[in-house]
């Protein structure tokens, strides 16, 4: 399902850049743009029943999409839209059993699924066997990862590098620092990064401002 994402973006990356080119040129942006400083924000007020699934191999000891190294042992999840770092209560309707976990990935990517647990927690639920479950969601606080983190924004996955330099130069021309991460795997993909901010309501801050002329960016733990 990521390679398909991955495909998804390749094609549009001509759309991207014409959006990318034409704000610019409206805002007469010379000048740098500078995100306001912003403190981390509490958990926000999240609260959803639906479909759980679970995830291992072939992702384990892969980057999950905030940085991290994905560990299915870890009580982790992928979540679509939770900020990363988000921590939330997850409860199996059928058994009542519940796990807590921590937001490090994006997912899942299949139609009628709200929330995708590493192995770890969907066997504390009892949901391995089955495979899913219909569970409830909800944001219990915030978990900051280890000290010494940075994050940015991702604007674009590509996997023709030409096509990532050529996105990654027109954003230059209004932000900075801009930068290509190659993610590895069995295909490689190359990630356009804009930012790096200190803590994730600094970089949350400067995705809110790139969102209002790109589709899909997020926020990723860099190294």
């Amino acid at each position: 399902m990521r390679e398909s994402r991955s495909r998804r973006c390749d094609g549009a990356y001509r759309a991207l850049l014409a959006v990318l080119a034409l704000s610019i040129c409206v805002s007469g942006c010379a000048r740098r743009k500078k995100a306001k400083l912003q403190s981390p924000s509490a958990a926000p007020r999240y609260a959803e029943t639906g479909i759980a699934s679970w995830y291992g191999h072939p992702y384990h000891g892969r980057r999950a999409a905030n940085g991290e190294i994905y560990d299915m042992e870890k009580m982790t999840a992928a979540h679509r839209t939770l900020p990363f770092d988000t921590v939330v209560r997850v409860t199996n309707l059928t058994n009542s059993k519940s796990v807590d976990v921590r937001i490090t990935d994006r997912g899942p990517f299949v139609d009628g699924r709200i929330i995708d647990l590493s192995h770890a927690a969907a066997k504390a639920i009892g949901m391995i066997g089955p495979g899913t479950a219909r569970v409830r969601v909800a944001a219990i606080g915030t978990q900051p990862a280890a000290g010494g983190a940075a994050y940015g924004v991702q604007v674009g996955a590509f996997r023709d590098k030409h096509n990532a330099e050529r996105v990654k130069k027109n954003l230059e021309r209004a932000y900075d620092p801009v930068a290509l991460s190659l993610r590895d795997g069995d295909i490689k993909v190359w990630r356009v990064v804009v930012g790096r901010k200190p803590t994730i309501g600094e970089a949350q801050r400067l995705a809110d401002d790139l969102a209002k002329t790109t589709d899909g960016v997020f926020v990723i733990r860099l190294d």
